[in-house]
This record gives C-alpha cells, structure tokens and sequence, in this order.
C-alpha cells in the first residue's frame, strides 16, 4: 500500500515488507553487493593482480612465441632485428659521421651493441603498452580481471625477449676484448630497475592508448626522437664538449641514458666511471621507483572505464 504526502510524493506503506523499503543502495549495502566492473581499491587490486601473476607469466611467454611464429627464422628476428639496427648505424654513425670520436672500435662496437639493444628493451615496452588495452579489446570486454595484467605482462615480454638476445650482446662485447668479472654483477640490478621503469612508462601509455588508439601512430616518432637524445649512438658528454654543460647534464640524466651507460660501465672494460653522471645508481633507482608507483596509480583510476564505448 501506498500513500500521497502532503507534497505530492508518493510513500511506502510501512505494511511492505521490511526489504521492499529500501532503497538500491541500501540493499547493495545490507547484502554486501557491489556495482559490477566497479574499481577496487588499491590494495584490493594489487591483491588481485597478485593472484593473477601466473597467468601474466604464460599470457607474456605465448605472446613472444606467437610473435614470430609467421615467419621462417622464428624467434631468431628477436636477436637479429637489433643486431641488424646496431649494423645500420654503426656504418651511418661509426663509420660515415665519425661519432665513434673519443673510442676505439674495440669499444665502441660493444658500445653501440649494448645501447641499441638496451633502448629497444624501453622502445618495445612503451609500444607494447601503447596497444595494450586497444589491441586486446576482446579479452577486455570478455573477461573479468585487473586491466593492469595486459601491460605488465607485455612489459615482462620484452624482459624476456631482452634476456634472449643478450646472448649475441654478450658475444659481441668478449669479442671486442671485454671479459667477464665482478661488475658484470651490476646487470642484474641494473635490469631490475630499467625493467620496473618500463612497465610504469607501459602501464602510462596502456591508459593514453586506451583512451587515444592514434597515439600508437605518434609513438615511433617520439620514441626515434628519444633513441637520437639518449645516446644510443653516441657518448653525450664527447660529442656535447663544445656545448653547454646543462646540456649534457639533462641528456645524460634522461632515463633511458641513465640505464644504457649502466649496462655499459657493467660490461665493457674500456667503458669507465667518468662517462657516467653523479649519483647515477640513484638516479636510476628514482626513476624506476617514481614510473612504477606513479604509472601503477594512474591507470588504475581509469580501470572501470578500459574496454567501455
């Protein structure tokens, strides 16, 4: 039953039945429901993520078989597309602009070899992320789970494919004189952080490209401009010398060069401390930890609103 009050509004009979007085909100609450797609919280969420770890092991290991499973070399492109980009620019850079200046060929070859391989590691993750959301739609709209799986899981597919190609990285850099000893220790650390750096630059640019697809037509563009800033095929303070200092100073403190040099100083004799800035190690910690918090957070705002419109 079912009265009119005095402004107009129509009021429950206290005769209803005690639930068909409340409202939906109230009963969600009394029954413990939540609004379906709903964002969890934060600790929730890692929490969830937690429990999906090895289904972000195996979707990253099926995408990086299934990467090349169309061509005839198979998973040999993973070591030969940076071998061949190290070629191209060592005949552009080494040999026709001389940006070799300062090193010999028994280090600038491991040099080259060891930034170019090191800056796809960043390039592919960041491009990976980009997609991450806007190329998985299906599974989006389909399944249940924390977005941030997708890009996490394609940031440990680089790492993987990274590991893989380090092989030849290693053979080339004994081949030019550089042997293993005690600071070859230092890439594991070195790895740790430029890994936790790419998976917050993904988890960023997995949002972006969610909400903006063209972004993955601007990215190369970026990310060459980024590749010739970061000192992939030059070392920043020999050919800057004639520049000003802070010009070197930001260059050399920009991430991507920040973890190159690391994995050089580590592994080639020849590539000593004082081409690396102050507090490097520090400046490497910083901007992994800095990434992955500050991208973690950032995408997970948007999770309700990934696979929707």
């Amino acid at each position: 039953m079912s009265e009119t009050t005095h402004d107009g509004s129509v009021a429950v009979s206290a005769a209803l039945p005690p639930d068909e007085r409340l409202t939906a909100a109230q009963l969600a609450e009394k029954y413990g429901l939540s609004v379906s797609g709903a964002r969890p919280s934060l600790v929730e969420y890692v929490r969830q993520l937690w429990a999906r770890r090895h289904f972000i092991v195996a979707f990253s290991r099926a995408k990086l078989t299934a990467q090349y499973s169309q061509a005839k070399l198979g998973q040999l492109w993973q070591v030969a597309t940076p071998l061949l980009n190290a070629a191209v620019y060592f005949f552009v850079f080494g040999v026709i602009l001389q940006a070799n200046r300062g090193m010999s060929q028994e280090v600038y070859i491991p040099f080259l070899v060891t930034g170019v391989f090191v800056f796809t590691f960043t390039q592919s993750s960041v491009m990976a992320g980009v997609r991450a959301i806007s190329g998985n739609l299906g599974l989006v709209r389909a399944l249940h789970f924390p977005r941030a799986s997708l890009p996490i899981s394609f940031a440990l597919q680089q790492l993987q494919q990274l590991l893989a190609s380090m092989i030849v990285m290693i053979a080339v850099v004994v081949g030019f004189g550089s042997f293993p000893d005690l600071s070859w220790a230092l890439v594991v650390p070195a790895l740790a952080l430029q890994f936790l750096f790419n998976t917050g630059l993904a988890l960023v640019m997995a949002r972006a490209g969610a909400k903006t697809p063209d972004l993955a037509q601007l990215m190369p563009f970026v990310m060459r401009t980024w590749m010739y800033a970061s000192g992939v095929m030059y070392s920043i303070p020999i050919m800057l010398a004639d520049k000003p200092q802070w010009i070197a100073t930001v260059l050399q403190w920009n991430p991507a060069a920040i973890y190159m040099d690391l994995m050089r100083f580590a592994l080639i004799d020849g590539y000593g401390s004082e081409n690396l800035p102050n507090h490097v190690w520090m400046a490497a910690l910083g901007w992994a930890v800095l990434l992955a918090v500050a991208g973690f957070v950032y995408f997970w705002k948007a999770e309700e609103r990934y696979g929707r419109g």
